[in-house]
């Protein structure tokens, strides 16, 4: 049981030496997370569009 109560006592420990970002960088972070995957989704659509036209070119031939 003290290996338990060690191991919780050492994790708030690490967990109070945690650099956390404040609630702007979080805001900031996730918009670009979001805004990159939106980007990533129309590129990939764009691609996935394409190869479907080729493919279909290719077929009716």
């Amino acid at each position: 049981m003290s290996k338990i109560t060690d191991y919780i006592k050492q994790s708030i420990v690490e967990l109070k030496k945690v650099n956390w970002p404040t609630r702007q960088e979080t805001i900031r972070y996730t918009l670009g997370v979001l805004v990159l995957a939106f980007i990533v989704a129309i590129i990939l659509g764009f691609i996935d569009f394409g190869l479907l036209r080729a493919f279909n070119l290719i077929i009716q031939r």
